[in-house]
Formats: structure tokens, sequence, C-alpha cells
């Protein structure tokens, strides 16, 4: 992109691994000491307040490097629960200085990479990993010391960190002549024994980001997390609503195995979410075949419903390419094609907690959401794949007035758009 500032440092991920975020570069001011016996009590009293991991990590080995650590590398591998993650790394070498955060997925551990990686052997078995990258042996045993012993490492230490997760695991490397003395090794073994309790703590924060995102959607789950967990917390805000349905439903139910109908939902689904999600929307709840989704009104009307109107026409063209593989196929006859039905509507609307005490949902309530459902009937009967209400259409271009309509359950008419041709 013209005028972008390049990447001081440019690094190369496997496909299977997405970079997040950077950090550093890691110096050490002149005059800066340390010991490894004041990191430790760091550690107990200062790093609790650390609330992200790359931050904590960034004054860990700065601090390091501060009290005379020969670490030239250092790797931190926590495992996750989530859908589609296996979990998260952060990688830091002293030839850059930078450390980068970087999120694993679950494709990840199918790889040979993975397989034939110390990280797969003390998942396994919990043992610690120690080897002279230089050693043909060690080269046979795990490839990546071919890439550590071309990068002037020579020796290689991979410990798991004590938890609940055997998937946390922590590796140094050092240039240092024969290798990582003893002493140091023992000094580091222990800094990371308490350093393993904030790996805990982040780990299983992470674990309850992820798990409540993907339930209840990113901004819910945030506010839930902040602590907004009783009956009737939230707030008024204004969005566009997206509510949506699948055509013909029923009907493929009947005809389909249940194995079947759950991968064509899945399909829909996924169109219609990652749709939303990619134009600043928040998928809120699936029910049954229908969504709903929101885009909460940030800078003003004409961008959220601009917004949500390019996110349907995506996912209505996702739809079509999904379709369009379907009739390629020799038996397309037997298959169903997915066609949506997405409605637009924007008001205010109640975004908090709804239910019973001891079972809550985080969800959108009031007029305008209702009016959004009752609206979503009409795409069946006037044969529209998006319709809109003039609350929306009217910060959009081209679009055609289909009437005026009559909703059960609303007093008034209410006037109904569709995309022009």
């Amino acid at each position: 992109m013209a005028g972008s500032t390049p990447d001081p440092s440019p690094r190369t991920y496997p496909s299977s691994v997405s970079f997040v975020r950077r950090a550093g570069p890691i110096s050490v001011a002149a005059g800066n000491m340390d010991t490894f016996a004041e990191i430790e009590i760091w550690l107990l009293e200062g790093a609790p307040a650390e609330r992200q991991m790359i931050d904590l990590l960034v004054k860990l080995i700065r601090r390091m490097k501060a009290a005379g650590s020969s670490v030239d590398r250092l790797t931190l591998h926590i495992g996750t629960l989530h859908p589609q993650l296996v979990g998260f790394a952060w990688v830091w070498n002293i030839d850059d200085g930078f450390c980068d955060e970087v999120r694993v997925a679950d494709a990840a551990i199918d790889s040979d990479a993975y397989k034939l990686n110390p990280l797969q052997r003390i998942v396994e078995t919990g043992e610690t990993i120690r080897r002279a990258p230089n050693e043909p042996s060690a080269q046979a045993e795990f490839p990546i010391m071919i890439e550590l012993a071309s990068a002037g490492m020579t020796d290689y230490v991979a410990i798991p960190l004590s938890g609940l997760d055997k998937r946390n695991v922590i590796t140094i490397a050092t240039k240092a002549a024969g290798g990582f003395a003893e002493a140091e090794t023992d000094s580091l073994t222990r800094l990371f024994k308490l350093f393993a309790l904030h790996v805990q703590r982040h780990s299983e924060l992470k674990i309850s980001e992820n798990a409540l995102g993907a339930y209840l959607g990113y901004g819910a789950a945030a506010k839930v997390l902040e602590g907004a967990i009783k009956r009737g917390a939230g707030d008024s805000i204004r969005a566009v609503i997206w509510v949506s349905d699948l055509r013909n439903f029923t009907k493929m139910s009947d005809a389909l195995a249940p194995a079947e109908m759950l991968v064509l939902l899945n399909a829909y689904f996924e169109a219609m979410a990652s749709a939303v999600a990619a134009h600043g929307g928040e998928t809120l709840k699936f029910i049954g075949d229908g969504m709903l989704a929101v885009f909460p009104v940030t800078v003003g009307v004409a961008e959220a419903s601009r917004a949500a109107v390019s996110a349907a026409k995506e996912a209505i063209a996702s739809l079509e390419t999904s379709n369009r593989t379907i009739r390629a196929v020799a038996d397309a006859g037997a298959r169903p094609e997915l066609r949506a039905g997405i409605v637009l509507h924007e008001g205010e609307v109640f975004f908090g907690n709804v239910g019973a005490p001891d079972r809550l949902d985080f969800t959108v309530i009031g007029a305008a959401v209702n009016e959004a459902c009752r609206v979503e009937a009409l795409t069946k009967t006037i044969g529209r794949d998006l319709l809109m209400t003039e609350a929306v259409a009217g910060h959009v271009a081209d679009v055609e007035h289909l009437g005026e309509h009559q909703l059960r359950g609303v007093s008034a008419r209410m006037s109904v758009y569709g995309l022009a041709g």
C-alpha cells in the first residue's frame, strides 16, 4: 500500500498461524541491572498487575537480559478452548528484538511441522526436552533444529509449564558457546515455575473470552467479562438490526437426514455470520434457521446502514457461490440450494441481560427488533432476498420502494424497500 511503513523485521509463518500483534524491540538500558532473585520478587508482587500476556512477557524478557541471561530466542505456547484455534504463541528473538503474538489454528496439529516438533512430544509426555541444534541426531529427530542451527543457536530447551493445561510450554535457545550454563538453567527453571502461574491465569482468561465470544458474540462477551452479569444489566443503544432465515428450511428438514441438514445449516450460517463480522456487525444468536445480528450505530446511522447492506449483499453472493458449486455436481438435482431472507431495520434497542435469575441470555430486545421480525415474513410474499425499512433505505443508494405493508402486531403501516433492479 502506498505510503505504508515497511515492516522493519518481516517474518513468515505457516498458513495455520496468523499474526495478531507485535511488541518491542526489547532493549536493556545501559546501567539497568537486575538479578534473578529480584525477578522472582517481581513475578510475585508486580507481574500480577499486567493484563496482557505480550506485555508481561516483554517485561520478563527485558529483566532476564538485564540479569545477564544468555537467552537469545524465547517462545511461549498456550493452549486454549476455541472452535477454530488450538492456542496462541509468542515468539521473540534477539536478532530483531521483536516479540510477535500469533494465533494457531486447529489445522496446525495435523501438520508435519507440529508432529515433528518438540512441542508435540511435550504435550504427550510432559518431559523437558534439551537438544544441541547443530547435532545431526537432533536435526533428524526435530527438523526445527536445522533452522535454529542456521540462526547460530547452540543450545535449546523446551520446558512444560506446570498447571492445568499440558499444552502450555516455554522454549529458550542461546547462541552462547557451549550452550546454557547449568546455573542459568536452574535459575530460569525457578523463574518459569513462578511464571507458569501467570500463564495459567492468562490462559483461563483467554479461554473465558473465547468460549463466551463463540456463544454470545465478542461484544456481548466483553460486557459479561466486565461484570454485566445481573438480570436487567445492559444499555439502550441505536443499531441496525439484521434478522434472517433460511428459505425452505422445513421442506429441507423433511427431505434430508439430520447430518446432511447440519452441513447445510453450518454452510448457511457461516456465509451469514462471516459477512456480518466482516462489515463490523455482531451476530447475537441462531434460532433454528434464523439469525439475529446488530450493527451498532457508533458514528452515524448512515454508516451502520451501509455496512449492514454491504454485509447482506456479501452474504447473498456467498450463498450463490455455494449454489453454483452445488449445480456443478452430477447429482445436484437431489441437493437443495441455499437462499436467505434478510431484513434490515434501525432503531433503539436494549442490549443486555434478559431471562430467569439463574439462566440469562445476552441479547437485544425492543420494538425495533419486533418490527424487523415482522418484516422478515414479507421476504417470502414479496419474493426478495433482502428487504429494508425506510430507516435503513434512506441512507442507501439504488433502492426501490416496494410499498407500504401492514405488519402483524404493528399499528402503523411500514414502507419496505429492496435493492433496485
